[in-house]
């Protein structure tokens, strides 16, 4: 049994998973499961009363179970491993449908596998000529293409402003609108000769970044499934639980960073008669863990990485 060894470069591994798994007998879950390098690491720090559930909507990841490693860990085979094809919104129903009423950690690496990256069919990047998909699951719903022949100019300037945090993102809308009344845009390229004349040539390789990001959450609905899968988080978690998140973009780092300093997603601050902010967790380090220098120049994607660490408290 082999592993497709370039689907996904881990990022902060050992941070994560050291940070995450704190009962060797505990009940863990890994909401994205990619490559499998974080499950892998987390099930041999188990005993054999531990339990890892992974989440992944994405049906080439489930391959990836089948790698065995040099210490001989395969989780295809391991019976306190256990695999979810779904997105990690609905952690709270399959944790129940699997009767669990609380875990003691959960792992998200929000960033998207570089297999997607290096996968030209996905079309999540602009280095190749591909069908303009975006999907996580492929197995439905609207692509990126459906977004930028069929959503209204205003309605995909707004996607580019809230989601690429794009300012010229009216310039750009006019620009694909225009494009598409003469031909329906159907590949990645087609979209990026549509939009060049937006960019500034100083800016333009972040600038398209951020359009191709935009598009990926409009997609996948990525920010509406982080939003339920934290509020779910709180309710799992079992007291000194914890939550181990490593984000990559603005928009969920501050999610996040939210949900664990105040215990909502806003951000707003709730206090006592004393004063005290009125929160279910207690952050484990004050600032966010970012790539040593060394995996930063081995792994340039990691260098956007930032990993957040909060424990539940005992409940009240």
């Amino acid at each position: 049994m082999t592993e497709r060894m370039n689907y996904h470069i881990p990022v902060l591994l050992k941070d994560s998973v050291e940070a995450l798994v704190t009962k060797p007998g505990g009940v863990y879950v890994d909401t994205t499961f990619g490559g499998g390098s974080h499950s892998r690491e987390i099930v041999s720090r188990l005993d054999s009363h531990g339990r890892l559930f992974s989440f992944d909507q994405d049906a080439d990841a489930e391959a990836n179970a089948t790698y065995v490693r040099p210490d001989g860990v395969c989780l295809a085979t391991d019976s306190r491993w256990t695999f979810i094809r779904s997105n990690f919104r609905y952690i709270k129903n399959w944790m129940r449908y699997h009767g669990v009423d609380g875990v003691d950690g959960i792992l998200a690496d929000l960033g998207v596998s570089s297999h997607h990256f290096d996968d030209e069919s996905r079309g999540f990047s602009f280095r190749f000529d591909g069908p303009l998909d975006m999907r996580m699951n492929k197995r439905g719903g609207m692509t990126a293409a459906d977004i930028v022949n069929e959503y209204d100019e205003e309605h995909i300037a707004d996607i580019l402003y809230l989601y690429g945090e794009l300012k010229q993102s009216r310039k750009i809308a006019r620009d694909i609108v225009r494009a598409r009344n003469a031909a329906p845009i159907t590949t990645t390229y087609g979209l990026l000769a549509a939009v060049e004349a937006s960019f500034p040539k100083e800016r333009e390789k972040k600038d398209i970044t951020r359009l191709f990001q935009a598009l990926r959450i409009e997609v996948n609905h990525e920010m509406d499934a982080l939003r339920e899968m934290l509020l779910s988080a709180g309710e799992l978690l079992k007291p000194s639980g914890r939550l181990v998140v490593i984000t990559y973009h603005s928009l969920e780092d501050r999610m996040v960073k939210n949900i664990m300093k105040t215990g909502n997603i806003e951000g707003k601050q709730r206090q006592d008669f004393y004063g005290k902010v009125l929160t279910p967790y207690t952050l484990t380090v004050n600032k966010p863990i970012v790539p040593s220098r060394e995996e930063q120049n081995e792994n340039p994607r990691s260098r956007s990485a930032k990993l957040r660490i909060a424990e539940r408290k005992e409940k009240e």
